[in-house]
């Protein structure tokens, strides 16, 4: 019943952010802040989720262009992760999302790069398109390194887009982390508290092409590290 009801809230709240946004974004079309702010407004329905969140993300008034990598786990992750979306930032996405109702169209005027996934043959020239948006337009590009949602499967091996780009490109990559989430449910009134957190910065400058495998590892394992940190302490603040 409980699950019932919560859909019947959340679903049209989130049509109604994807049709305000798309009128939000015809405004200014494909600005390079359109991500974060419809971003936020997702992250706003955190609470209609039964989902107490918490981001930490530091507030640095010199943006420079950067790599996110987040680790991507559920659907849930559009009303939790995308609260540490920043200025000048957008994601790359399959080209099929722009046909999705509402959604796609959302997600394409917010400025966001849309790829072919289906070539592989394509990947050298969608790390090269990526690196000019970053280096012509001073955008920082947000990317999920597993390549699809874990599903409660821990953090899947990571794919070397996101570090081949940061490398050419000649950006700092930064770890974005989600604590687990797999848990989380309609049916259930509270699915308590869920803590969002950006790590330091990573320098890429002293990093080849042939050095992304090594730049994975470190970055995997940070964010392995942390997700058990994160996890530590959200149990003890589901306990309070």
């Amino acid at each position: 019943m409980i699950a019932v009801l919560r859909f019947l809230i959340l679903f049209p709240l989130f049509i109604l952010v994807c049709i305000f946004g798309c009128l939000f974004c015809l405004l200014r079309p494909f600005h390079r802040n359109n991500t974060k702010v419809v971003a936020h407004w997702l992250s706003n329905l955190a609470p209609v989720a039964g989902i107490k969140l918490i981001t930490r993300v530091p507030k640095n008034s010199n943006y420079t262009p950067q790599v996110f990598i987040g680790n991507h786990q559920n659907s849930y992750d559009l009303f939790t992760i995308s609260s540490a979306v920043g200025e000048g930032t957008v994601s790359l996405g399959k080209k099929s999302i722009k046909w999705l109702p509402f959604f796609g169209q959302l997600y394409w005027l917010s400025g966001n790069i849309l790829i072919d996934r289906n070539n592989k043959n394509s990947a050298r020239g969608t790390i090269a398109q990526v690196t000019e948006r970053i280096t012509t337009d001073q955008l920082s590009i947000w990317m999920f390194p597993e390549g699809t949602r874990s599903r409660g499967k821990g953090l899947l091996p990571f794919k070397m887009g996101a570090f081949n780009t940061a490398i050419q490109a000649g950006v700092p990559i930064v770890p974005v982390v989600l604590s687990t989430t797999s848990h989380f449910r309609l049916g259930k009134w509270n699915n308590g508290y869920v803590i969002v957190e950006a790590l330091a910065p990573i320098p890429t400058d002293n990093y080849t092409a042939g050095d992304a495998k090594q730049l994975a590892s470190h970055c995997r394992q940070l964010m392995i590290d942390k997700i058990a940190e994160l996890d530590t302490e959200v149990a003890a603040l589901n306990k309070q």
